[in-house]
């Protein structure tokens, strides 16, 4: 899960907001690209990916599941390995807050926007519709306590979870979806460009999830889009990595040029295979 999210985060990185002509003629899995105007090096991945980082490691490390201990994961998530990604005004106050108690005490927490869905996908691992619902609602509520913010992680974290364990076919994953997250109409097609609202990114990624049969076309399908399309990718990719319907055929090249510092490809993949080692089976 946690690699093909990291996939998908790079690749879309070279896209995100980029021109459809940029997108429609370079899209085609060949690279990852350096983006039009970013100046994050292309293999690099960005918040989506660290965020997720954060939200796995204190699974597997069976911590307790509170805004404290999430805070400070999130921090030091980004101490160890800063990097551009975030938005730039929560890049800042990153930069500045030292711990968790300062991060809870001065964040901006009413955001609609896809912060809190970009890192729920591993919350999918959980036992049980109710635990991954009640876990992705007080993550999200740290930085995203909106209906929209919470609807959009949970949906997302559900969408790993449905996979997983096996609850439904693709073709029913909307509908699912719609059971236990209100508000939304998760199972309608989404069309166009991916603003930056979290529900739209989650949406969009229900979308390309059931239309297609690898992982390769979905990665592809979720940067056609336009718009916020790392966001939709890692959404997508962290959830059809789970199932049996989806063809896992992302290219080699691009695992092999993911970025391999200390908190890069290796340790990701041996992250993965903790985090899913917690799967009940």
């Amino acid at each position: 899960m946690l690699i093909e999210l990291a996939i998908g985060d790079a690749y879309g990185a070279g896209f995100e907001y980029a021109e459809p002509d940029f997108v429609f003629s370079e899209n085609d899995l060949s690279r990852y690209l350096q983006h039009p105007r970013h100046q994050i090096r292309p293999g690099s991945y960005t918040d989506d990916t660290q965020m997720s980082l954060a939200i796995a490691e204190t699974l597997i490390e069976q911590q307790a599941w509170t805004r404290e201990v999430l805070a400070n994961k999130f921090v030091a998530a980004f101490k160890r390995d800063p990097r551009e990604g975030y938005a730039s005004r929560f890049y800042q106050f990153l930069l500045r807050v030292q711990d968790g108690r300062q991060f809870l005490e001065e964040i901006n927490w009413t955001s609609d926007k896809s912060g809190a869905a970009m890192r729920a996908g591993p919350i999918g691992v959980l036992p049980s519709v109710e635990r991954v619902i009640e876990s992705a609602t007080i993550q999200a509520a740290i930085t995203h306590n909106s209906p929209d913010g919470i609807a959009a992680a949970v949906a997302a974290a559900l969408m790993s979870h449905y996979f997983i364990y096996r609850l439904g076919s693709k073709g029913e994953l909307g509908q699912f979806l719609e059971t236990h997250v209100s508000g939304h109409q998760w199972s309608e097609p989404w069309i166009g460009k991916v603003k930056s609202q979290g529900w739209m990114s989650v949406r969009a990624a229900i979308t390309a999830v059931m239309r297609n049969e690898s992982l390769s076309e979905l990665l592809k399908d979720c940067i056609a889009y336009t718009g916020d399309v790392d966001t939709v990718a890692a959404i997508a990719l962290a959830a059809a990595s789970c199932s049996e319907e989806i063809e896992q055929d992302l290219p080699q090249h691009l695992v092999d040029t993911l970025e391999n510092g200390v908190y890069g490809r290796d340790y990701i993949i041996a992250l993965d295979k903790q985090l899913m080692s917690l799967v009940s089976t």
